[in-house]
């Protein structure tokens, strides 16, 4: 008997609907997806702002979730013109910042699902447009997270951020370099859900609700939920949640 290739895996998801392939790696973003610092990012600003006269919007702030840091500093420079450098910009926010990160609270169902995944030994990877100082001081609270997953790829990895997709492959070859389409991504912003599409991967939505109403029509990524505890695993062949998890 011909022996089957793990990307050729058949599964059900409970409902008698084919999974072809099964899911077997997890790749997540950092901001704003496992930890509330996108929200940080926005009271810091919004307060950078505000002492020109500006507000940071909500469809500014849409627009600048996911980039990279110099990149979203250039932006609202530009966009809101006031009298800063990109230097100046990014010095400001990040001495606010930091003292900000380390107080850093779990996005709803994290701490859920990654339990959930680590109990069935499925390699999971974080893929962040953030430099690895940064992400070092956001994580430092919250050791018991981060300590299962099996690697973490940060800007200083690749050559290209997100929306190109080096962070998600550079993820996917540290946790066995895994055929793609078994590669299944979370992501809350747009750019990230480009990247992981530029990857060739599945990609979850989970945005932040506010963001969410500017892009209704957004049919990128394969799935988007509301938040993480909204997430069923046996959708994409992966193990379901027991009753202890589920309740947890």
């Amino acid at each position: 008997m011909a022996e089957t290739s793990t990307d050729q895996l058949i599964s059900t998801n409970g409902e008698g609907k084919n999974i072809d392939p099964v899911i077997t790696h997890c790749i997540f973003d950092l901001d704003g997806l496992l930890l509330n610092t996108e929200q940080i990012n926005y009271e810091t600003t919004s307060e950078m702002l505000a002492k020109f006269g500006k507000t940071y919007s909500l469809e500014l702030w849409s627009r600048t979730v996911g980039l990279y840091r110099d990149e979203s500093a250039a932006f609202l420079i530009k966009e809101t013109g006031i009298d800063m450098t990109v230097d100046e910009f990014h010095k400001e926010r990040n001495e606010i910042n930091v003292k900000k990160y380390p107080f850093s609270k779990l996005m709803p169902g994290v701490m859920r699902l990654v339990k959930h995944l680590k109990k069935h030994r499925i390699p999971m990877a974080i893929a962040s447009n953030s430099f690895r100082k940064s992400v070092n001081i956001k994580i430092s609270s919250n050791r018991e997270l981060f300590n299962m997953f099996d690697n973490v790829i940060c800007a200083d990895d690749v050559k290209n951020v997100k929306p190109a997709p080096d962070l998600f492959l550079a993820a996917r070859e540290a946790i066995g370099n895994p055929p793609l389409n078994q590669c299944l991504v979370f992501e809350d912003s747009i750019n990230g859900i480009k990247a992981a599409k530029n990857a060739n991967m599945k990609v979850i939505w989970v945005p932040n609700p506010m963001i969410a109403e500017l892009y209704p029509e957004n049919n990128i990524a394969d799935e988007r939920i509301i938040s993480l505890n909204d997430f069923d695993p046996t959708k994409y062949g992966l193990p379901p949640f027991d009753e202890e998890s589920s309740s947890a």
